[in-house]
């Protein structure tokens, strides 16, 4: 079974899972909390991961887990943790739950409240040597098993980006059979995620050809290779799904670099609490017209977009990923999600001062920004 180890150990194979009691021996794990939602427990895929924990091994578990994950709800695991005298945690699903569980690490070593380590506050110089973490991704997209990085709404009503390198998991274990049960629109949404880390990545202005060369890749194996599109098509295709766990991977890998301006866009309106907007299926439809509005400035990068996605020249881009979603399954806009115009300027606000606004190939005004969220009320 393949190690692979860049920024951490990650045990990548369909089977697994059957590592997971050797690293909690291995960090020393006695008293592990599960941090998960309530769907990977509906679906039966905790009931995979039990079939492997270690005999006598006390299984505790949080489910609560928002869509978006919360101060709040980060809290409430904590509560947990504490009560139940945890050293250690397993994030088990998507982006959400391992997100949370690293919050709860960080907290559970760290003073509260968690607005103070948020990034674009300059806030990773007081995070310190957190407890020991374990990623078990269950879906593919957001690759935060392998990153510096978790996005929580904070208490203030912020969608905040908190990263460290001690926030980076122990280990990540990538179970492309994990992910066999995950439903077509779940699939599409959060492999466009993972395609748009890839895309964002590469396009960011900062220096690192090996950042550039892993999002390329991953951006080949998920559109030119169609990966994405078998896996929507047909869940049980465990080639398709391994080929998009790599591509989440990789994404997180490349975004060592930053991301950009559809980020910036998808953190403003996936704090809109009351629609619990999907921050992969946001990324799709914002993708487009940040692409349009990046083109000028990103020289002749974006042919090699095209070219890892095999079409012919980078002005082909934004065109083949408004088809794609429209093949998948994805909206077509904002408006068709739910977002009005009402809410566009307090999301320009909050887009402004989005940490991945920093690394956008060219920094968007406020108005840059009022424009973008305008024309993705409706169809691209």
């Amino acid at each position: 079974m393949p190690l692979l180890q860049f920024v951490n150990r990650v045990w990548f194979e369909a089977g697994a899972i059957k590592r997971i009691g050797a690293e909690l021996n291995r960090l020393g794990v006695k008293r592990p909390l599960i941090c998960t939602d309530k769907g990977i427990a509906a679906v039966g895929i905790l009931d995979q991961v039990k079939a492997h924990w270690p005999e006598g091994l006390p299984w505790t578990v949080y489910d609560g887990t928002p869509p978006n994950p919360t101060e709040t709800a980060v809290k409430a695991a904590l509560d947990v943790y504490r009560g139940e005298d945890c050293d250690g945690i397993v994030a088990i699903g998507g982006g959400s739950p391992i997100d949370l569980g690293k919050a709860v690490n960080l907290l559970a070593s760290h003073a509260e409240p968690l607005a103070q380590y948020e990034t674009a506050r300059k806030g990773q110089g007081k995070i310190g040597k957190v407890g020991p973490l374990i990623a078990v991704p269950t879906t593919a997209g957001t690759g935060t098993e392998v990153s510096v990085g978790t996005i929580i709404v904070t208490a203030d009503g912020r969608k905040s980006t908190i990263a460290s390198p001690y926030l980076i998991p122990d280990a990540a274990i990538c179970d492309p059979e994990l992910t066999l049960k995950l439903p077509a629109s779940l699939t599409a949404a959060t492999g466009m995620d993972a395609v748009t880390h890839c895309i964002e990545a590469y396009l960011s202005p900062l220096y690192n050809p090996i950042a550039d060369a892993i999002g390329l890749d991953g951006l080949k194996r998920a559109i030119g290779d169609g990966a994405l599109e078998r896996a929507v098509a047909d869940g049980s295709d465990i080639k398709a799904r391994s080929d998009m766990m790599m591509a989440a991977v990789e994404g997180a890998l490349a975004f060592t670099k930053g991301l950009g301006a559809v980020h910036s866009m998808s953190h403003a309106a996936g704090r809109i609490e009351r629609l619990k907007l999907h921050h992969g299926t946001l990324n799709a439809v914002l993708l487009p017209p940040v692409l349009r509005f990046n083109a000028p400035h990103v020289g002749g990068k974006l042919d090699a977009v095209a070219a890892a996605m095999g079409l012919k020249s980078g002005g082909e881009v934004s065109g083949a990923i408004v088809a794609l979603n429209k093949r998948l399954g994805i909206p077509a806009s904002l408006g068709a999600m739910g977002v009005t115009a009402d809410a566009v300027d307090e999301m320009v606000g909050y887009a402004v001062d989005d940490v991945s606004t920093l690394t956008n190939p060219v920094r968007p005004s406020a108005d840059d920004y009022r424009s973008l969220f305008v024309s993705s009320l409706s169809a691209s």
